[in-house]
């Protein structure tokens, strides 16, 4: 696979990385055919909310039928990122597919940010190849191949139960600004959380989910001074752990 590189500020991501993975099977020792799926994340940062992750599958045959303009979705105005996640829903699976995963900051606090974030990933994954069995794909005829963003290669532990050949998972820095699956992966996953934040929103209202989406605002931060902490939020992060830190009783010793 390709090394990382440096990227011009106006590049967009394409297939090149996929059809890389793809031509691999095409070696004359090769054993199986390739499924190659990109998967990212969303919300790692925030001090609320839980971290999502999709795993998301371009058929390289129907490139056409892709929605135009996948890209990072940090680099998408939220009306044209919710396009694209519409956009994208309503393809068949046939031409796209993705599953999305998440786990919340119970999740997070018990085992910590990164495995958490892996763990959703490999949930998402998982989903996606239980959603082609019930469609009686016989995935197991292929080698899988997974483009991760990131530096970090997820260690996918429970994947290997449903998969014959060895597993490829391949970290891709900025990834979601060279890779289509990934990108569409990013918008699945951003799109997803920030639906959850809003719905979050509603029943724990005063900290502005909608709008921050569980990041430390200063509104959000305002917010927890004033009404506390709730089961949404991350006590294992250094501000909310500081925030219930100053609300537990002083004990003030023996008289």
């Amino acid at each position: 696979m390709v090394g990382p590189v440096k990227l011009p500020p106006d590049s967009k991501p394409d297939f090149s990385l996929e059809t890389a993975a793809l031509g691999e099977a095409d070696n004359l020792f090769a054993t199986s055919k390739r499924i190659v799926i990109g998967v990212d994340e969303a919300g790692r940062g925030p001090w609320a909310g839980p971290v999502t992750a999709a795993a998301a599958w371009l058929n390289p045959d129907c490139l056409d039928a892709i929605p135009m303009g996948l890209n990072d979705s940090k680099k998408l105005s939220a009306q044209k990122r919710q396009l694209l996640f519409n956009d994208l829903s309503a393809l068949p699976p046939t031409v796209f597919a993705a599953q999305v995963a998440s786990r919340n900051a119970q999740d997070i606090d018990q085992s910590g940010i990164l495995p958490a974030t892996f763990t959703a990933m490999e949930d998402a994954v998982i989903g996606l190849l239980q959603y082609w069995a019930e469609d009686q794909l016989n995935f197991k005829e292929y080698t899988l191949h997974v483009l991760v963003d990131g530096h970090l290669k997820p260690p996918f532990p429970r994947l290997g139960q449903y998969i014959a050949h060895p597993l490829v998972v391949t970290p891709v820095i900025k990834g979601d600004g060279r890779s289509l699956s990934i990108a569409a992966a990013s918008i699945m996953a951003k799109e997803t959380r920030d639906q959850i934040m809003t719905r979050l929103d509603q029943d724990y209202p005063g900290y502005g989910w909608a709008d921050n989406k569980g990041y430390g605002t200063t509104a959000h931060q305002a917010a927890l001074a004033k009404q506390g902490i709730t089961p949404h939020h991350r006590q294992s992060f250094k501000p909310i752990a500081a925030v219930m830190a100053k609300t537990l009783p002083q004990d003030k010793g023996l008289d």
